[in-house]
């Protein structure tokens, strides 16, 4: 039988992460993208505590702050264009309300400090090695928050500098946390702003500087996951882009997905899973008829099946399924006239 794309085997990490794992993913938008479907499966993920960041440097003082639980104050806010913003933080954090938006950076920094403290797992998405230094203080910034570019200086990290940082940080974390692993993996999604050669080379960068780290503290606690080399060698083909031909497609993540499942979720989870898949789909299930037999029988088994569900593993958060459910049945019931 022929063979039509180069596979890219997985290793055998050792590890398993199940739903009562606890795990905190950071870095680029492929972080957010399995990240999201995690969460949508229960599993206990926080996503990207000060929202996406792309470059190694960045990502690292953000882990920083929240092992020194950094409390954030007006100063380290500024103003442009009648939105406040923070140089540490995604957009998503930004809000024309500076109190706002600094209740919104404290509450997740606390909250998400102390998940870190917790966690089994640390999942780490590097995009780019390129960063951008704020002139008047020599910051590298985590967004730039269109501010215009003659008020950054523009460089790309060595793989040197980024091993020295992640050294003393990785060192840190265990400190912070001994049951720790720590997984890297480099985004797939191409940088291309940079430019054709520029963006390869920051890719490059950033898978040496991360073999050099794995090398050097073994893979029991530290390992690299290839998502990059998946898309950019066992799909490679346009079909798996978005439209705008730099960001991968809902199939590629699909894919992506079912290979880190393969090798990083336990069996049981992964049984699991297909459980809380059948809720979650029929949570959005938008019922024709709501005051029809059918539904009524629709909602009884939902909450039979949650029920069953959190008896065997009643550490899965479905709250907000099983309220939604139970909300539909009180309303069937009284127009029913019951």
């Amino acid at each position: 039988m022929n063979q039509f794309f180069t596979e890219v085997k997985l290793k055998d990490f050792g590890w398993e992460i199940n739903h009562q794992s606890k795990l905190m993913m950071a870095g680029s938008c492929f972080a957010e993208n399995i990240g999201l479907k995690m969460q949508r499966l229960k599993f206990q993920v926080d996503l990207n505590p000060f929202g996406i960041l792309y470059n190694p440097q960045s990502l690292a003082k953000s882990l920083r702050l929240l092992m020194e639980e950094k409390q954030y104050t007006a100063d380290d806010l500024f103003e442009h264009q009648g939105v406040w913003h923070s140089f540490d933080h995604h957009s998503r954090f930004s809000s024309t309300d500076k109190q706002e938006a600094l209740d919104g950076m404290n509450r997740q920094l606390a909250q998400s400090a102390a998940h870190l403290k917790t966690s089994d797992f640390l999942i780490l998405s590097m995009g780019t090695a390129w960063i951008y230094e704020l002139k008047r203080t020599g910051e590298i910034v985590s967004n730039c928050h269109k501010l215009p570019a003659a008020d950054f200086k523009r460089l790309r990290l060595t793989p040197g500098e980024i091993v020295e940082e992640y050294r003393e940080l990785i060192l840190a974390l265990w400190k912070f946390n001994p049951n720790l692993k720590i997984l890297f993996t480099v985004s797939p999604i191409r940088h291309w702003k940079d430019g054709a050669v520029e963006n390869q080379l920051s890719k490059a960068t950033l898978l040496l500087a991360i073999d050099r780290l794995v090398t050097g503290f073994g893979e029991e606690q530290c390992a690299y996951f290839p998502s990059y080399e998946i898309v950019m060698d066992e799909l490679r083909d346009y079909r798996f882009y978005a439209p705008d031909m730099l960001h991968i497609s809902e199939q590629a993540v699909e894919h992506i997905w079912q290979k880190f499942c393969s090798k990083m979720l336990s069996k049981e989870s992964l049984e699991v899973n297909k459980k809380v898949m059948k809720i979650v789909k029929a949570r959005e299930h938008r019922p024709q008829n709501e005051d029809a037999q059918a539904y009524a029988k629709f909602l009884l088994y939902n909450l039979k099946e949650i029920s069953k569900l959190l008896e065997i593993f009643p550490f899965l958060n479905l709250e907000s399924e099983k309220k939604h459910f139970e909300q539909e049945w009180i309303g069937y019931q009284q127009r029913a006239g019951k």
